[in-house]
């Protein structure tokens, strides 16, 4: 099988990191990328997800909070509202 020089620009601080994970697992980048690419031409789709969603430290604090509250590990001291007009009175008074 021949093969094709091909160029692709990384970012330099993503390709010292990519090839350090890879250098652990005895990969080079060379063949990672020819194995995604075989990978997405028999899939048909990439071979990974794709997903931005790292949550930042507060939003992973708030999720384990509304989780130990549905636990009831912890106490739910939510502010809760039976009428619109209290709660727009309190959100007022915290500014």
């Amino acid at each position: 099988m021949t093969t094709t020089p091909t160029t692709i620009y990384l970012n330099d601080d993503l390709k010292k990191e990519l090839t350090k994970k890879l250098d652990s697992l005895g990969i080079t980048l060379n063949t990672y990328f020819n194995i995604a690419a075989r990978q997405f031409v028999l899939q048909n789709h990439l071979p990974f997800e794709i997903s931005d969603d790292i949550p930042t430290e507060k939003t992973e604090k708030t999720v384990i909070l509304t989780k130990a509250r549905e636990l009831k590990l912890i106490k739910d001291d939510s502010v809760s509202f039976d009428d619109i007009d209290e709660a727009i009175k309190f959100l007022d008074s915290e500014v």
